[in-house]
């Protein structure tokens, strides 16, 4: 199998063909805009597998779509808000949320290899994806969440859940007053149901609360670790892939 990456930020392409080539697979080329996209693809014999970003430095990528009929598989790579997560999954489109993970990213691509050898293409269309995703910017977000004490039924509000965290593969969410329930979700269902604007998954275990963050730490490696007014278990790090979009999202 081989592929091209195309991805406008040159750090996280080099990055992506590391750990690409862990999985013994090519990269033929990276590329890094529409135009330049077009222009490969009109003189080249296209490859087997695309990692397409979405947003691009000149323009969004389905407008290379417009130009030239692709042939190939596509993984979506993609920093776009929670919301649109949902509007991918709901209709079966392969995507990684950056900075991508590699234990995600070995499944993706094991997925695509199964396809390939079964000789199974995936196409879709390019223009249902883009309304997909600006639909989905109209959608509502998780309120409140349901916990089930013994035999009740105990409402807990959004205003109140100061962050979530997974431990012993079990899901949590955290209060301002100190209380730990277990949910009925994982944190990545968590995170599509609730507002990004307010909440940011910084790494594998934790979604915390802006409103939340007491304070935030130079920590080793060029990472960041997060103090929140409440919970105070275990260090919160910010790994440093995330740190740029952490940092965007703060501000």
């Amino acid at each position: 199998m081989n592929v091209i990456i195309i991805e406008d930020e040159k750090p996280s392409a080099r990055r992506l063909k590391r750990m690409l080539s862990e999985h013994n697979i090519e990269v033929i080329t990276m590329l890094h805009s529409v135009s330049e996209s077009i222009e490969w693809f009109l003189n080249n014999e296209h490859p087997d597998l695309i990692m397409l970003d979405i947003q691009l430095s000149d323009g969004l990528s389905f407008e290379i779509f417009e130009s030239v009929n692709v042939k190939s598989a596509i993984i979506f790579t993609t920093a776009y808000d929670e919301y649109a997560l949902k509007a991918f999954k709901l209709n079966a489109i392969d995507y990684l949320l950056k900075p991508i993970d590699s234990d995600e990213l070995s499944h993706a691509i094991h997925q695509h290899q199964e396809k390939f050898k079964a000789n199974k293409s995936s196409s879709f269309d390019i223009e249902s994806i883009r309304n997909l995703l600006h639909n989905s910017a109209e959608k509502t977000y998780k309120k409140r969440f349901t916990i089930k004490v013994g035999q009740h039924i105990k409402i807990i509000n959004q205003n109140n859940i100061e962050c979530f965290y997974s431990q012993d593969k079990a899901t949590y969410l955290h209060t301002n007053n100190h209380r730990d329930y277990l949910i009925d979700y994982t944190l990545e269902d968590v995170k599509i149901e609730i507002n990004p604007k307010l909440y940011y998954k910084v790494n594998r275990k934790f979604i915390i609360k802006i409103d939340a963050i007491k304070d935030i730490i130079s920590y080793t490696n060029s990472r960041l670790e997060i103090k929140l007014n409440s919970y105070n278990e275990e260090p919160i790090i910010v790994s440093r892939e995330k740190v740029k979009d952490f940092k965007n999202w703060i501000s």
